[in-house]
């Protein structure tokens, strides 16, 4: 199904949950909506689904606005932060429960419910109760009765917010199989921005009530339009004053400065081949990380985090360090961009 929206704008009383947002989705993508908390992501969604309705706007299935279609004429499958399975169904009976509303004969709910079950890994447990199932198992039933009615377009409520981590990380590369291999247009709202690159086709940052960019996880990382989804996507530090860095003094049209931890080398002098484009600093803390350790170092009035291999020398905390900045994204009120540090040597990393 293809999608698109136009100037689409919701109030809850004096509350503005949605500011003139348009967009469009193509046929087979699987798009999140990704944001802090109270930025409108739901309310989009459930306008979508047909469960609110805009104060203005269009919204278009198809070519055909769908504004006043109720919910059950939208062709549309919707699944839950809670799950909302019937309790007192069966697996089998909740899959089967939207076909049974549909009135298809029971030999072809059967076959369809089968599918669903194979599909989704529930096979052998087609008699048994929400209760006695897991969580995972429960999200598992929630998105096969979802899909039972072969919908056009699959919306996703937070899914897997109620699911603890280790079956969350198992459900995301289970659900973007899934996806995949039904070939359903999806949308999926969630606040969890690892979640949403992981699985998504594209990520529509929403702030405030806006869009504030949609893109590929890719291009929104590496390409951030705005200072907020710059500081959203990733780890970063903003400073004022990169001018104040080596290599970026010919900054200061930028009213601020968005730096990623990848972005910095930190080490001893001995580790540069040109001390002259690092800065000192010191190691304020150190947190591990696994595979790295996780540096906050003080360069002048900025505080930056970077990261350091397990494989080098441990620093400690108090310890005076060369740090140097590859490069920064810089921000006005009227746009953004990348700087290299200009001291770099033909674009060459310096670090050993």
């Amino acid at each position: 199904m293809h999608i698109e929206v136009r100037n689409l704008d919701k109030h809850f009383g004096q509350f503005h949950a949605v500011k003139d947002v348009s967009f469009s989705i193509e046929k087979g993508h699987l798009i999140g909506l990704l944001g802090p908390s109270g930025g409108g992501k739901t309310s989009i969604l459930r306008m979508l689904a047909g469960l609110e309705t805009p104060d203005s706007g269009d919204i278009v299935f198809h070519g055909q606005r769908v504004n006043n279609l109720p919910p059950q004429e939208r062709e549309i499958g919707f699944v839950f932060q809670n799950y909302a399975l019937f309790k007192h169904m069966t697996v089998f009976e909740n899959i089967a429960f939207g076909l049974k509303v549909k009135k298809l004969k029971k030999p072809a709910i059967r076959e369809r419910v089968q599918e669903l079950v194979e599909l989704t890994g529930l096979s052998g447990f087609e008699n048994r109760y929400p209760h006695q199932l897991s969580g995972g198992q429960r999200q598992r039933v929630a998105f096969a009765r979802a899909l039972a009615p072969e919908p056009q377009l699959l919306l996703l409520d937070e899914p897997f917010a109620a699911i603890d981590a280790k079956i969350r990380q198992e459900l995301r590369t289970w659900l973007r199989e899934l996806i995949e291999r039904v070939g359903i247009t999806s949308i999926f709202v969630t606040h969890d921005q690892d979640e949403a690159i992981e699985v998504a086709d594209e990520i529509m940052i929403i702030n405030g009530g806006r869009v504030e960019q949609k893109g590929t996880p890719w291009d929104i990382y590496k390409q951030p339009s705005t200072p907020f989804v710059a500081s959203f996507i990733g780890e970063s530090t903003i400073i004022e004053d990169v001018n104040r860095l080596k290599g970026f003094e010919n900054s200061s049209q930028a009213s601020r400065a968005l730096i990623r931890p990848e972005y910095i080398e930190i080490g001893h002098a001995g580790e540069f081949r040109l001390l002259s484009a690092t800065e000192k600093g010191t190691v304020r803390h150190l947190h591990f990380r696994g595979s790295q350790w996780m540096v906050e170092v003080e360069v002048g009035a900025s505080r930056l985090i970077t990261y350091r291999s397990l494989e080098k020398e441990t620093l400690e905390v108090g310890q005076e360090v060369h740090v140097l900045v590859h490069r920064a994204y810089l921000f006005n009120e009227e746009e953004s961009w990348i700087a290299e540090n200009a001291l770099k040597a033909d674009n060459v990393s310096m670090f050993i």
